[in-house]
């Protein structure tokens, strides 16, 4: 069988949008908890002579911060903090009467120094790093949209082909070749068909399906979650799963069941998605579902183990962490004090677990010698919400080494050894909560999509005779990008989750306003006194929401397209 794993690396744009909770200091953490460790394993194992053929996405909107100028600045802001929080703990264990801790203080200390000569080495430049790694066949890296966006419930197709041709040419420039795979942003998927998921408010429509728009976009593969594929139940990124972590803790509804369906197909094989057969044909992966939730469930998994590292306990002032989970039921307060070689034991023993894992379920699912174990995570469950994750996965790829049952490949390796058999229309759906779309399009985020779709329509109307007046490029260009970040999936799933919304709101209503502001800009109709005050605030704008250099050149495609249609 062959096992795809899949790492999907995202965050919305930070920099230049404070640093402290939800500002560069989140990209930082992310960084210092997940990139950097698994940068560093990669590494490892490539001397070690150990395969570890990772299909690792990382979203556009995130590749344009870690390449950008001021995040390695940033990054050794943070680096600093951290390191002084070390210095700083001694005095503070002892006026607490915590000296057993101390220990542990030297176990952070020593990750840090460890991390930061990893950062300085690869110049503060993550991207080249990971790069690298795929020039020399290590790691095949994929796109997405560019950020992040929604795709489903975009109010216009203009929309969702400029989010995927800008996710296409950033991968292009900044990893030096076209992407073959693309992480649709939540496994969201749309097939063919009306679309009005507001009555009332969206304007009722014929739609095509997302591959469609993959395919004008250059590409070959996408990935869908089981129930999707009518494979299998949802499994779902946000409801059961994983221990512990905010991100995921949405509570379910209730999962679709195909137990009364007429017939499920096997997770374990890619397929053709196409909505008729003189249509475009993309590839779908689709989720394996026991090796998957065995990582994700916080019920079943490993993440919950009660020798890993809590993440929820922090100690203030400082921020570091020095306590396990010590069970599921105890509270914060009663927990134990962490053990980091007690949790490299269990690390090793749950590899070695899910590798015998993954060696019986071609017998025990009768599953083809050619057949395809997919299982996608969220790259940051990994060092971030699963403090030992990182190591667990380096773990995972000595113990199948040679295993005969398993052939650890990269996505497109995959495909190529093992080309779909079977077109199939997917089901509507994602792999969020209740997996279906209630996520990002519910009571409290309605409110988003009915002043995100006007704004859509106003963009579309004013781009083709704005990109004709050289004058008004830099505008549109703005424009653009500010729609782009509007549409980022993060601020309907903070709200809905909860745990920031506020934050979200604010940012999505910040980039809403601005967009206006440029719209009336290049509207010969609007206000002179609006139009003056777009022109000054351009360039601080520009400085603000820095990325996507070369996105007039997907706006021109798509308005060119239209035209052709």
């Amino acid at each position: 069988m062959h096992f795809v794993l899949t790492l999907h690396s995202h965050l919305p744009y930070l920099l230049n949008h404070g640093r402290w909770p939800h500002g560069t200091d989140w990209l930082c953490e992310a960084t210092l908890d997940t990139y950097l460790p698994l940068l560093r394993m990669f590494l490892d194992l490539e001397g070690e002579a150990v395969p570890a053929p990772v299909t690792l996405g990382i979203t556009p909107v995130l590749a344009n911060q870690l390449a950008h100028p001021s995040f390695a600045a940033e990054m050794e802001l943070f680096f600093e903090q951290r390191l002084e929080a070390c210095r700083e703990a001694p005095s503070s264990l002892a006026a607490t009467g915590d000296q057993h801790l101390l220990p542990l203080v030297a176990f952070w200390e020593d990750r840090f120094l460890s991390l930061r000569r990893l950062f300085r080495e690869a110049e503060g430049d993550l991207v080249s790093a990971f790069r690298r790694l795929e020039e020399a066949g290590r790691i095949e890296i994929v796109a997405s949209a560019a950020t992040h966006g929604f795709l489903p419930l975009l109010g216009r197709e203009e929309s969702v082909l400029l989010q995927l041709l800008v996710g296409a040419r950033e991968h292009r420039r900044l990893f030096g070749k076209a992407p073959l795979g693309c992480w649709v942003p939540e496994c969201a998927y749309r097939p063919s068909g009306e679309w009005n998921p507001l009555p009332g408010v969206s304007r009722p429509a014929y739609r095509p399906g997302v591959e469609t728009h993959l395919a004008m976009a250059g590409f070959r593969y996408f990935f869908l979650d089981t129930h999707m594929a009518r494979a299998g139940e949802s499994l779902g990124a946000y409801g059961d799963v994983p221990h512990g972590a905010e991100r995921f803790d949405a509570q379910w509804e209730g999962r679709p069941s195909l137990r009364h369906a007429e017939a499920r197909r096997s997770p374990y094989q890619a397929f053709w998605v196409a909505d008729d057969p003189s249509g475009p044909e993309v590839a779908a992966f689709v989720r394996e579902p026991r090796s998957s939730m065995q990582v994700w469930s916080r019920h079943h998994g490993y993440p919950g183990d009660e020798w890993y590292l809590e993440f929820h306990k922090i100690r203030w002032p400082g921020g570091l962490k020095f306590w396990r989970v010590t069970g599921p039921e105890v509270d914060l307060g009663a927990k134990a004090p962490y053990d980091p070689d007690r949790a490299r034991e269990r690390v090793r023993e749950h590899a070695s677990h899910f590798a015998w894992l993954l060696g019986t379920l071609p017998q025990e699912e009768r599953v083809a010698r050619d057949g395809v174990g997919m299982a996608p995570f969220d790259t940051e469950l990994f060092g971030h919400w699963w403090f030992e994750g990182v190591d667990f996965l380096a773990e995972v790829f000595r113990r199948i080494r040679g295993q005969a049952e398993v052939l650890p490949l990269r996505a497109s390796d995959s495909l190529e050894a093992s080309p779909p058999r079977q077109v199939i229309r997917p089901l509507e759906g994602s792999w969020g909560a209740n997996g279906d779309f209630s996520m990002w399009l519910n009571p409290d985020t309605r409110w988003t999509w009915e002043r995100l779709w006007p704004l859509e329509d106003r963009f579309w109307k004013l781009a083709p005779g704005a990109r004709a007046e050289p004058a008004l490029r830099p505008l549109l260009a703005q424009a653009a990008r500010e729609l782009l970040l509007a549409q980022s999936s993060d601020w309907q799933f903070m709200i809905s989750t909860g745990a920031v919304p506020d934050y979200a709101e604010r940012r999505f209503s910040l980039h809403c306003d601005d967009l206006a502001l440029l719209l009336d800009a290049l509207d010969p109709q609007a206000p002179a006194g609006r139009r003056e005050e777009a022109w000054t605030r351009l360039p601080s704008l520009e400085s603000r929401d820095d990325l996507f250099p070369e996105i007039l050149e997907a706006l021109d495609r798509v308005v060119e397209g239209v035209r052709r249609r």
